[in-house]
């Protein structure tokens, strides 16, 4: 059965209003309009003050550029969820340095995991997701091949106080990262897996989601055992259903037992209420 994920608007983000193949979101004291193919209904606000937009190309990579009405600090702000404060910052990308519709995830991991207890964050980008699980006592090992998210998420840590928790920043290529995890025999309580419809590793290793995240899962799998907590997937911006990527983790972790479910990631609009959705997921779990 196919489930719905919702992020509710906290203190320093919300969905302010979507519409017409746009949204507008704040974050901390700042307003920007985005791109939002998915929002196909006209907005509910007549007026969408903004510090920002970001144009997008005319190329489906996600290519585009930012136009500013008013000064926004170039070097990024800061925000907080729970306890994790991080800096937020328009980047080429479109998006602002995090993934906000993460924060019913980051919620439902935390619940699972405490003292004693081991996580892996793949493709972790700048490290908020790495740091809501540290602030729940598990030790982490992050990994992105990114050197400059991998340094943004140490940043975030001291942001967060976190500079003395148990946490592994590595930059490597995950698949390759997962592959050597294997063969050293470890296991992890919890897996987060993000991966990026296309990218390249640290020595120029191409990913491409469709091909390589089979292969991915079932070394996942391998890192996992009667004891494991979780393995949560989220896949953005792909022509694939929820349904295949739960299908997979379910033939990845039969043996495990447990419950696998899917569906939407969504966050909830303040203008109206309204669910606008973000992604789709599949996560395993123990209970």
């Amino acid at each position: 059965m196919l489930e719905t994920l919702i992020t509710e608007p906290w203190a320093d983000y919300g969905l302010v209003d979507s519409g017409h193949g746009r949204k507008l979101e704040r974050y901390g004291s700042h307003r920007f309009i985005r791109p939002e193919a998915q929002a196909l209904w006209p907005p509910a606000l007549d007026d969408w003050e903004a510090d920002g937009e970001f144009i997008p190309g005319s190329d489906e990579e996600g290519g585009g550029r930012w136009q500013f009405n008013r000064p926004v600090p170039r070097d990024g702000w800061d925000l907080a969820w729970n306890e994790v404060r991080f800096r937020a910052q328009c980047t080429p990308f479109r998006h602002l340095a995090f993934f906000p519709d993460m924060a019913a995830q980051w919620a439902w991991m935390r619940e699972r995991l405490g003292d004693g207890t081991e996580a892996l964050n793949l493709f972790g980008y700048t490290g908020v997701g790495t740091l809501a699980m540290a602030a729940a006592g598990a030790r982490l090992t992050h990994v992105d091949a990114s050197k400059k998210s991998v340094e943004a998420g140490k940043v975030n840590a001291a942001f967060s106080g976190m500079t003395d928790r148990p946490i592994r920043w590595i930059v490597d290529d995950a698949a390759k990262f997962v592959a050597r995890e294997v063969r050293r025999g470890r296991r992890y309580d919890g897996i987060i897996l993000d991966p990026p419809k296309f990218g390249r590793g640290p020595a120029g290793e191409v990913w491409k989601l469709e091909e390589g995240l089979p292969a991915l899962v079932a070394d996942c799998a391998r890192l996992l055992d009667a004891d494991s907590r979780f393995l949560v997937l989220t896949v953005y911006a792909v022509r694939m259903s929820a349904l295949a990527i739960g299908e997979l983790l379910s033939q990845a972790l039969a043996p495990l037992g447990g419950r696998v479910e899917c569906g939407d990631m969504a966050v909830r609009e303040e203008a109206r209420g309204l669910l606008l959705p973000t992604a789709i997921f599949a996560r395993w779990s123990r209970s």
